[in-house]
């Protein structure tokens, strides 16, 4: 398994944090790359929901079922593929203050053995790395403003 590792802190409380991540509903606006991120079955979030999600890759569009592995409210989320290529993501939640939250993600996959692997695993590689970057930042300025217009709106 290949994992790409990243951390940044937004500007806002853990519990505004985690719930805009877990609502499946934002996914699309701040996860680089997805189109669309519906709930299968009776649950649209926590331990055993399972989400079918469709992620532009260049001229490609990928689809994948994905099923929460791992939920412990403001603390972790973590999705696993069902299908398709082998791969999970892990979003951790630290509070660092009454207004201030390190988010981790640990997007982790596998690639097929041998030279073809090795020789998409060069292409995929930089790819990833920038698609969690550009996540992460989206990820932070929607949080941020999210925050911002609920504290001038008094809520």
């Amino acid at each position: 398994m290949i994992h790409v590792r990243h951390s940044a802190i937004a500007a806002v409380p853990i519990d505004v944090a985690f719930t805009y991540i877990d609502d499946y509903r934002t996914v699309p606006d701040w996860m680089f790359g997805v189109s669309e991120f519906r709930p299968i079955g009776g649950f649209d979030q926590g331990l055993g929901s399972t989400f079918d999600a469709s992620i532009h890759i260049g001229p490609t569009t990928v689809r994948s079922r994905l099923e929460v592995t791992a939920w412990e409210k403001d603390r972790v989320i973590t999705l696993a593929s069902l299908d398709g290529a082998a791969n999970s993501s892990t979003w951790t939640f630290s509070s660092l203050g009454p207004d201030k939250t390190e988010l981790g993600v640990d997007f982790a996959y596998k690639l097929p053995g041998g030279l073809a692997g090795k020789a998409l695993g060069l292409i995929v590689e930089p790819f990833v790395e920038t698609a969690v970057k550009n996540t992460e930042a989206t990820l932070r300025h929607n949080l941020e403003e999210l925050y911002e217009k609920r504290d001038v709106g008094g809520s």
